[in-house]
């Protein structure tokens, strides 16, 4: 490893080549820009899957529906895709123009009169597919953003790119390659809701199944409710639309939520709920959370193959403050992540497990912190909500990477 005088000394060489003109110009990069749209009603459509044809590199789109993709050549293929919308292929040629895409919605077929079992048989065939293929690994990148706000007000802001290792199920580990963060003094931080994107599957094989009240489980029927709404596509290989919550005699957990299953291949492409069920640790005694509400929402990326790849994930929580003499505040919490770069590929990355013991404001403290990959990765481009929320981090008592520290005043003479 370089010291930093050699670092110096190399800057010095590197500097003294270009300007004799003796270092190879770098590989051209393309900026591919555009946004995604509803072809009917012209709005913006968030977290679409965008990626180039035969290839691991893509992106997706924010919630403003733009994107930015970097490309090492022209011309390029890149592939949109939506559950609720038609996939379409656009070739691009040239960058001089953004790109406006206009995504079909898919057709809705109303489901025959089927049996009442269909919507289990789809679940439970679902969750056998997973069974069968949870040894499929997948290696990549995953750009995690979270944002808590109190009465509205945004208290902290973190960003961290990981490496990770996921399966047709779940994130199975990862580890920290950048960070960076912004805070407030607040009534409460959140010190690890990384937590729930790490630890949140659809299946564990460790788990015991005969208590299991997860949906993909062999107890669906006893601890489920379940309702086919409808068929998007073609009735007999499009995406059933399956609403779920569980029955009135399960006493210690309550959920509600829908999953999207392939009628076909029988592979999950998304799954989304809500739950009652938050409990955590609050640091004054004096102090606890009420009318909690925890949403989780993941989707898969859309692919031909049997299983397929994490492609982003949201958590949401919502929950009351209560303290003595005081009025409730509002908690929101939220946080998204996207995979990218995904490959069946091996890496010799050290992946960890989640662990409940984790500090989320530790692990990004303990990787030095790089401005110039943030300024230059179009991963994190921020949506305007995000740029909002920026600005409220400019004002006195911030702290943290993201901060602009003020300049320091002319010295008088």
């Amino acid at each position: 490893m370089l010291s930093h005088v050699g670092w110096l000394i190399a800057g010095a060489l590197l500097a003294l080549l270009l300007a004799l003109g003796a270092v190879a110009p770098a590989q051209a990069q393309y900026i591919i820009r555009g946004v995604v749209v509803d072809k009917d009603t012209q709005e913006p459509l968030p977290f679409v899957s965008i990626g180039v044809k035969n290839s691991t590199k893509g992106t997706a789109s924010n919630v403003s529906g733009e994107f930015q993709l970097n490309v090492s050549k022209l011309p390029q293929t890149l592939v949109f895709s939506e559950i609720a919308h038609v996939r379409d292929t656009v070739r691009v040629t040239s960058t001089d123009q953004p790109l406006k895409v206009s995504l079909a919605t898919t057709a809705i077929t109303l489901p025959e009169v089927k049996v009442g079992s269909y919507a289990y048989q789809l679940v439970d065939r679902a969750f056998r597919q997973m069974q069968r293929n949870y040894g499929q690994k997948y290696y990549g990148q995953a750009f995690y953003r979270q944002i808590t706000r109190i009465d509205n007000a945004p208290t902290e802001l973190q960003e961290v790119i990981w490496n990770v290792k996921t399966n047709p199920a779940r994130i199975e580990g990862t580890a920290i390659a950048q960070g960076r963060f912004a805070g407030k003094q607040a009534a409460m931080n959140f010190s690890n809701f990384s937590l729930y994107t790490k630890s949140f599957g659809l299946y564990d094989p460790r788990a015991d199944s005969t208590v299991s009240l997860a949906l993909f489980s062999p107890n669906v029927v006893k601890n489920y409710n379940v309702e086919l709404v409808r068929v998007l596509g073609d009735d007999s290989s499009g995406v059933a639309e399956i609403n779920f919550e569980t029955r009135p005699e399960v006493k210690k957990y309550k959920a509600e939520g829908t999953v999207w299953i392939d009628v076909e291949t029988y592979k999950v492409k998304r799954y989304k709920f809500s739950t009652p069920n938050f409990t955590t640790t609050l640091s004054n005694p004096s102090y606890k959370v009420d009318n909690s509400k925890l949403s989780i929402d993941m989707v898969f990326q859309d692919t031909d193959e049997p299983v397929a790849a994490l492609d982003h994930m949201q958590v949401n929580l919502t929950t009351d403050l209560v303290r003595p003499n005081m009025p409730k505040a509002a908690i929101n919490v939220e946080s998204f992540t996207f995979f990218y770069d995904t490959t069946e590929k091996p890496t010799n990355v050290r992946y960890a497990r989640v662990s409940a013991n984790e500090n989320d404001l530790q692990a990004i403290r303990s990787v030095k912190y790089d401005p110039e990959f943030w300024a230059n990765n179009p991963v994190v481009q921020r949506t305007p909500v995000e740029d909002e929320v920026i600005q409220s981090f400019e004002k006195a008592g911030a702290f943290g990477t993201m901060v602009t520290k003020p300049a320091k005043p002319a010295q008088r003479r």
